[in-house]
């Protein structure tokens, strides 16, 4: 066989796994959000969004609002700490401090979400008197989204070129001022791409919702502590296995608004990446 039709033949079989192991993720998931739309879509009713939950019923304004403020402070908590996290590891941290740092956060993405949840039980719900509130809920979810957002900042640091940094010095530019005017700007879509991923993580998930957040079928109140909270993610978990019919299309309605949410988070992501490297290239 010639060496050129080997090679052709070897490249289509790696194309051909490559794709196939494509498929293998995406099918899964395309399957998943057409059963999901497909199931929510003919019970869906408007009002859902303008009633709160009543036993097994009505509808889910308490769990929509609970998952905006849940999503709005882990933005302001984890997305601050984060962000000022991964601009010192990029910019100020050396030698030993980076390593252990970096280490800290790489663990810390690695631990179960159920386990981060009960740790937050104990220490925030019980030990600190915090009671299923908000600011438990928001504390947690905060550790989550810590990785992933100090990573994204640090990478998008990392890729502005070093001629930025040199130009600042030889003009004599302070250092803040040129992290902020100058070094900052060609990554802000990285560090917004890396903050949508983290809420969107962290809007989707139950098991610690369970032990800090509690649940609440009102809308939040705005107390930080001893006021459980509703949220999305808690019909589509309980709901789903009751014999209620109401029960179970209110959980598939609660699918379908999250699904939504997230595609919006996505746009959102979009247009913000989009707007930064026009203000950019202009």
């Amino acid at each position: 066989m010639p060496v050129a039709m080997r090679r052709r033949g070897v490249n289509a079989l790696f194309w051909a796994a490559c794709f196939g192991s494509l498929a293998m993720v995406i099918a899964p998931t395309l399957w998943m959000l057409i059963g999901v739309v497909g199931r929510a879509l003919p019970v869906f009713r408007f009002d859902v969004l303008t009633q709160d939950t009543q036993g097994n019923g009505g509808g889910l304004r308490n769990a929509i609002a609970g998952t905006a403020v849940l999503g709005l402070g882990v933005m302001l908590v984890g997305g601050t700490v984060s962000v000022l996290a991964g601009v010192y590891l990029s910019e100020f941290a050396t030698g030993r401090t980076r390593s252990i740092l970096r280490g800290a956060y790489e663990v810390l993405s690695g631990i179960p979400a159920i386990v981060l949840g009960y740790v937050g039980y104990l220490a925030l719900v019980v030990y600190f008197g915090w009671g299923f509130s908000l600011a438990a809920g928001v504390a947690v979810l905060s550790v989550m989204s810590v990785p992933y957002i100090t990573k994204a900042t640090e990478s998008a640091l990392a890729a502005v070129p070093t001629s930025y940094r040199e130009g600042a010095d030889a003009l004599g530019l302070p250092t803040m001022w040129a992290l902020r005017k100058i070094i900052l700007k060609p990554a802000i879509p990285g560090i917004v791409t890396g903050m949508l991923v983290a809420l969107a993580l962290a809007v989707s998930e139950t098991a610690p919702m369970l032990y800090t957040a509690g649940w609440s079928a009102s809308l939040p109140t705005g107390q930080l502590t001893h006021s459980p909270v509703g949220y999305l993610t808690y019909p589509i978990w309980t709901f789903y296995n009751l014999p209620s019919k109401s029960a179970q299309d209110l959980s598939y309605d609660a699918a379908f608004l999250l699904i939504v949410f997230l595609v919006l988070l996505i746009l959102l992501g979009r247009l913000i990446t989009w707007l930064s490297r026009r203000n950019t290239e202009t």
